[in-house]
Parts: C-alpha cells; structure tokens; sequence
C-alpha cells in the first residue's frame, strides 16, 4: 500500500513537473503580454496627447478659417462699391486723346456725356484721394473741351451770318439739334461760354429774320399798292349802276389758315399781279406763324437747361454711354405747302410745322420747364423776333389805316382767330400775345366802319322825310334797291364769316343796319300817296332781300331769323294790297 502511495507520489510529482514547466512558460506569455500592455498604454497615452494636439489645431485653423470668411464677406460688401467708384474715376486715355487730338464731331456726343459723368464723380467723391488727384487733369480736360465746344458752335452759325440762301432750319435740326448735348456740358460746365454761344445765336438769327421779313413784307407793301379798294358806306353810289357786284365766296377762304397758297415773294415781279388785303395779311401771318413757332419750338429745344441725373441713380460702366434722343423740328404732321412764301428774296421761311408738333413729345419725355425756365425761353424768343414783330405790325397798321371795306375787315379779323388758336396749340404763348394784339386792333376799325354804314344809312332815311327846319332829301327806287341788294351782300359775308350762333358784335350791328334799312323803306314808300301801289313797291323791295338772302347760308339760326323778319314784312305789303283792291 506504501508503495502504491510512493508510485502515486512519483507520478504525482512527476505530473506536477510537467505542469511546472507549463506554468513557467505560462507566466513567460503573461509576462509578455504584461508589458505588451504596458507599451500599448504608453502608446495611447502618447495617441491621446497628439490627438489633443491635433485637436487644438483643427480648432485654430477653423476660427482661422472663419476670419477669413468673414474677411471675404467684407471684401465681397466692397468689391461692386469700389468698382463703381473705379470706373467712374477713371478718364481712360482712348476719352483723353479724343478730347486732347480731335475736332468735335459724332465721336464727341458719346465721349462728351462719359466725360460729364467723370467730372460728376469726381465732384461727389472730393473726400476720396484719389479723385482730388485726379481733379486737376479732369479740369484740364474740361477747359480744352469747352473751348473746342465754343469754337465749335459758332463756326456753326457762319454759313447763316455770312449768306441768306443758308436754309436755318437744316442747320437746327441736322447741326444744332444733333450735338445738343455738347451745349447741355456747356451749360452745367461752362456756363459763360454757354451763354456766349446762346448770345452768338440770338444775334445771328435776329438778322436772319430780320433781313428775311424786311424783304418779304417789302413785297407784301407793292403789292399791296396795287390793290386799290376804298371802304365806302353802304349809301356810296346806290343806284348810279344797274348791277351790284356778287359775294365773292373765294375771298372768304382767306379766313382760314387752310386755304390757297400764300403769296409768294417773286410774285411782285409780274407788274399785273394783284391780291387783296386779307390774302396779303394771310400770307405774312403763315409766314410769320410758321417761321416764329419753330423758332419757339427749336429754342425750347436747344436753350432749355435739363436737370442731369443724380450720380446715384446712374449705372456706372466702363463704356462710352449712347447720347439722349433729340428732338428734331422736323417730325410733325402739317402741311408743308402751306407756307414757303419769300424764298426768292433770299429768304427762306420755315416749313409748316413740321417742327411744331413735336414740342409735346420733347416736353414729355424730358420733363416740362420750369416758369423760370419758360420766362428765359420767352425772353431769347422776343430777342430774336422783336424786329420781325415790328415789321409786321407796321404792315398791318398800313393795311388798317385807311381802314378796309367791312367784309375784308371781317375775313382778316377770323383769320387772327383761327391763327392764334393754332398758335395756342403749338404753345407758343409770345406769338399768342402778339397775335391777340392784332386782333384787337381790329375790333375797333371794324365797330367804327359798321357804326358809319349804320349812321349813314339813318342819315339817309331821315333825309327822305321834311320837317319845319330842314329840307327832304330825294330817293330813288334804283337807289334804295341797290342798297337793299348791298345790305344782303353784308348779311350773307358776315353769315358766311361767322360760325357761332350768336356773336354779339356782328349781330347787333347787322340789327341796328336792318333797322335803319327797313326806316328807309318805309320812309321812302311814304312819299308814294297810292296805298296799293307804295305796298307793291314795298313788296318788291322785300322780295329783293328775300332773294337775296335765299341765295346765302340759309342753316345759320340769324339767316333763319332774318328771311322771317323780312317775310314777315313782304306778307304785311301783300296784306295791304288785298285788303285795299278787296271791294267794299
């Protein structure tokens, strides 16, 4: 049993051996792994402290990464700003050597607008250094172009001074007009210089106008020494002929601004050609409508001082900018026939107003004028056409002095009414006042020539009957039918000439002379002591003026009115002769 137990020792202590030398190796491996472990900590502790490291830097570099983020952001705030102000700065030197080496000419208009807008710039920015640098050479650029400008505009006006065959009005619209805004930079630029090339122009076309009128109304004044037509009262001659002229209706025409053609200044050559006064008043007053409205219009045009623009509610850009639409006085819708009259004397009066209109648009699109503005413009209007005014008011003067027979009278007096109303609507308001004036001068002639027929015609009928203190007068039938026949000639001129129903200076006029004709009827009818035959010739007397008056413009209510008033009478005479051959 003992040696059962000392094999079991044995083999125990043999098993045990075995498994020693399994436990050694066992802590060998542990061992190893123990200080594998060791150093995979250490090696994460080292990870760990470059993570934080790495971790610190990322973290710079992104509030790094913001600043420059946020630096941008300014930079981009600024970037169009400071473009702009580049651009707007900047006098490239392609506009320097325009302005420098150049004559003015189409290439200016585009340069010349850029340019302004560099010299605003440079204003606006004057607290930016590098725009007070630049201001002295934008000076300089500025004088040399103002005086090219100035030496420009008034070679211009050469032609015009040096010839009166110059046609003016291709020189406004295809010269003057072209490059006005080349004296636009002269008005907000060069002030004196504007106003030197404004005065040069006034006196040039003052003589322009002055010379031309003079020549053309010298030949209205022989012709009109040709026409010879006394104004005579109705009374004047009654009964010496047997026929009294007929209305001329082709005279009335001249009461319209739409009508023949105006006379012509080459027409006094031909020694039997002869127009009667209201077609020589309608011929100076298209002339002078025409010529003094576009001249009007062109100044409005030209002189007028337009608001430039604030720098802020402009682009800027690099490039040279387009030049602003002008308006030219030659877009209309008028009729150009209707005046060329005094091209032969050397002077060449405006067409019909193809430039007239066209001022509404150009007020339109550019802003209307101030009352300032408009006063200046009225002021250079009168500085040129003062002496053409005179001209023409001395014209009509000799034509009213001695005055006109009542019916030409009255045709020049609706011809002032519809030129001034078409003066109105070309908005010319000087020539409105001109206008006005004529018109008023002739109101009176007219109420005095009236008031003589008038007084002569109840001086007449007065005469027909004797008193204790005074001796009739003789009429006879000749005489008072041919009167009958001269006042419905009146009548049917005045009817003819007049479109309103009721005008009172015609009207009460025309009354006062049917009042005193129908006195002279009766009172030479009274002087016949046989009841049925001073009925009958009242009768007939009232059948002339009846037929007289049928053969007029029977629509107008006072035509209307005047045939009942003188049927009224015929049918009185009828009633008297019946009621004295009825048999008792």
């Amino acid at each position: 049993m003992s040696e059962a137990l000392t094999n079991t020792f044995l083999t125990d202590v043999l098993e045990d051996g075995r498994r020693a030398q399994d436990f050694v190796e066992l802590h060998d491996q542990v061992q190893t792994s123990v200080n594998l472990l060791d150093s995979l900590e250490n090696f994460l502790s080292t990870f760990q402290k470059d993570l934080s490291a790495v971790s610190g830097q990322i973290s710079t570099l992104q509030d790094r990464s913001k600043d420059i983020e946020n630096k941008l952001k300014s930079r981009r705030k600024i970037e169009k700003p400071l473009s702009h102000l580049l651009v707007d700065l900047c006098i490239s030197p392609e506009l320097a050597t325009l302005i420098l080496d150049t004559p003015v000419g189409e290439p200016w208009i585009p340069a010349i607008v850029e340019f302004e807008n560099r010299l605003d710039a440079v204003k606006v920015r004057v607290r930016v250094k590098a725009a007070r640098d630049l201001a002295e050479v934008a000076e300089g650029l500025r004088i040399v172009a103002a005086t090219k400008l100035r030496t420009f505009f008034l070679a211009m006006l050469q032609p015009i001074r040096s010839s009166m065959t110059t046609n003016m009005q291709v020189i406004q619209t295809s010269v003057l007009l072209k490059y006005r805004s080349l004296f636009e930079f002269l008005q907000r630029h060069a002030p004196p210089v504007a106003s030197e090339v404004q005065r040069a122009y006034v006196g040039t076309a003052r003589t322009y106008f002055e010379t031309g009128f003079r020549r053309y109304i010298r030949s209205l004044g022989y012709l009109k020494a040709r026409w010879v037509e006394k104004n005579e009262t109705i009374i004047a001659g009654a009964g010496e002929t047997n026929v009294e002229p007929e209305v001329d209706v082709d005279r009335f025409s001249h009461s319209r601004i739409d009508g023949p053609g105006p006379v012509l200044a080459y027409m006094v050559d031909d020694k039997s050609h002869k127009e009667p006064v209201e077609a020589l008043l309608r011929s100076m007053l298209l002339v002078l409508m025409d010529n003094a409205t576009a001249e009007y219009t062109f100044i409005m045009a030209f002189f007028a001082v337009e608001p430039r623009p604030s720098m802020h509610s402009k682009q800027s850009s690099g490039s040279i900018l387009s030049p602003t639409s002008l308006l030219s006085p030659t877009q209309g819708d008028f009729d150009d026939s209707r005046s060329n009259a005094g091209s032969d004397f050397g002077f060449t009066p405006k067409q019909r107003v193809t430039s007239i209109g066209s001022i509404g648009a150009l007020m339109n699109a550019e802003g209307q004028a101030t009352k300032d503005d408009q006063s200046a413009m009225n002021v250079i209007w009168k500085q040129i056409m003062d002496p053409v005014l005179e001209y023409c008011q001395t014209f009509v003067r000799s034509m009213l002095d001695p005055a006109p027979p009542v019916v030409p009278l009255l045709t020049m007096i609706r011809l002032t009414e519809d030129v001034m109303a078409e003066v109105q609507r070309r908005s010319c308001s000087p020539l409105e006042t001109f206008i006005f004036t004529i018109r008023l001068q002739m109101w009176p002639v007219f109420q005095k020539a009236m008031a003589d027929n008038v007084e002569s015609l109840k001086k007449l009928a007065e005469g027909t009957t004797s008193g204790y203190f005074r001796r009739g007068s003789t009429t006879t039938d000749a005489t008072v039918m041919s009167i009958c026949r001269r006042y419905v000639r009146v009548f049917n001129s005045f009817i003819a000439l007049t479109d309103q129903p009721e005008e009172t200076m015609i009207f009460s006029n025309l009354f006062r002379l049917r009042q005193e004709l129908s006195t002279l009827i009766t009172s030479h009818t009274d002087k016949i002591n046989d009841v049925v035959a001073r009925a009958t010739m009242q009768g007939s007397m009232y059948e002339i003026i009846l037929q007289g008056l049928s053969r007029g413009a029977t629509s107008h209510p006072k035509a209307q009115s005047e045939i009942a008033f003188w049927r009224g009478r015929e049918e009185e005479a009828r009633r008297r002769i019946v009621s004295t051959n009825r048999p008792r």
